[in-house]
């Protein structure tokens, strides 16, 4: 079988997409499938090809051909980051319009997988069945790991009911129309999407739950607490303290007025708690500033780290944060979640109920689910953490289930298969 996957980034950058995609590429590689992978040239941080970017993804695409790989085509985009709405935006029309080139050269795909980074990148993926699957369908599944222009629109980018609304939405309810399945991060997400965009009678596009994940291969159970990251033991910020971790992108739908306000609580206290933020985004610089500006001396930031060193990051905290703005519901779902999970962080989520984050919780018992503005809540979830060692023990082992009963690849992956397998 002959599977496309489109996605602007792909391993080995360091955005959660790129890992996704390249999990399911070399599965179905392994399955037996010619799969070809067309993603961009440019980098997920926009720091440059020393981050895993243009360089890293070229070497890596030649030898995934060279090994019997998937095959990963590269896009040149510029690479500008994620920062500025701007930069960002050049990076996907660059991007896009060179996906489209690619995909409409490449033979028949019996099915394309294409992600949502950029936005409305489906159109090429609909483009390719329009023009490459006469005689033979080719099916089209539209992996979307978050919703346009309901973001946009939620965050004040564009106005809802505007020229650039109607537009965006009469392009998706077209690539609605070709689409064979629709998979979802979490029940919100289908609740937002098929009414918007489904028909109104027959059963295509089919709308699938299915969590992003980590590999097992990468998280075996613990024989051991693996070796702490060395910025904790080096930083005398964190040193002998509760560590309550927040990793990778920090954007418009990451709210933090809550967390600053339990920081500042247990600092005043004399609360031996340090907060440790990892990676970057939109509101990075601002939460410098606001942390400063409060004298919260023990809340730390640093870049990204590679994947790989993510596990020994985990295995210091006491706790995994994972925030989310209530306008965020159905439109993204943190993917933070699943390596806490994979090493037993007990989850802190601070969100609105229905999200992924709080199902896992709600299911497994393995974290504690407050809303926006709790702060008492946070300070006593995080004291509870620290000083009873036996509940933390439980939820500990309880996020541990939950990554191995429906976080990681071995439970997801089948689900892929049986959409992929599953002729249009």
């Amino acid at each position: 079988m002959r599977v496309a996957i489109l996605n602007q980034f792909y391993a080995p950058d360091l955005s959660p997409t790129a890992h996704l995609a390249a999990s399911l590429a070399t599965h179905r590689v392994a399955r037996g499938d010619e799969v070809t992978v067309v993603a961009g040239a440019g980098d997920y941080t926009g720091r440059g090809p020393d981050r895993g970017g243009r360089t890293a993804g070229r070497r890596r695409g030649r030898r995934g051909r060279r090994d019997g790989g998937p095959r990963v085509l590269r896009v040149w985009n510029p690479g500008l980051g994620r920062v500025r709405v701007a930069a960002r935006l050049l990076d996907y029309l660059a991007f896009s319009a060179g996906a489209l080139a690619r995909v409409l050269a490449l033979p028949r795909q019996d099915v394309v997988v294409v992600m949502t980074t950029p936005p409305f990148l489906v159109v090429a993926a609909v483009a390719h069945k329009l023009l490459r699957g006469r005689g033979r369908p080719c099916g089209v599944v539209l992996w979307s790991m978050d919703c346009y222009p309901d973001a946009a629109e939620r965050y004040g980018t564009i106005r809802p009911g505007g020229l650039a609304s109607r537009s965006l939405r009469a392009l998706n309810r077209w690539s609605y129309r070709h689409l064979d399945d629709v998979v979802c991060l979490d029940d919100a997400m289908v609740d937002l999407l098929r009414p918007q965009y489904a028909p109104a009678a027959g059963d295509s596009p089919r709308f699938t739950v299915i969590p992003n994940w980590e590999p097992l291969s990468l998280f075996p159970p613990a024989s051991g607490a693996p070796p702490a990251w060395a910025g904790y033991t080096a930083d005398p910020l964190l040193t002998d303290r509760f560590v309550v971790l927040y990793q990778g992108n920090l954007g418009y739908g990451h709210p933090y007025a809550t967390v600053l306000g339990a920081a500042a609580r247990l600092e005043a206290d004399g609360d031996a708690v340090g907060w440790l933020f990892m990676g970057g985004g939109a509101r990075w610089d601002a939460l410098g500033a606001e942390a400063r500006a409060a004298g919260l001396r023990h809340l730390v930031r640093h870049g990204y780290l590679p994947k790989a060193e993510i596990t020994e990051v985990l295995a210091g905290a006491g706790a995994s944060l994972i925030i989310l703005d209530a306008h965020a519901l159905g439109v993204m779902s943190p993917s933070k979640l699943h390596s806490s999970l994979a090493t037993g962080r007990p989850i802190l989520y601070v969100g609105p109920q229905g999200s992924n984050v709080d199902d896992a919780i709600e299911r497994f018992g393995c974290g504690v689910s407050l809303r926006e503005g709790d702060v008492d809540g946070l300070v006593a979830a995080v004291r509870r953490l620290r000083d009873d060692p036996g509940w933390a023990a439980d939820v500990s082992a309880r996020a541990r289930t939950a990554f191995e009963t429906a976080y990681c690849d071995a439970t997801t992956l089948p689900a892929f298969d049986a959409i992929i397998e599953r002729r249009p």
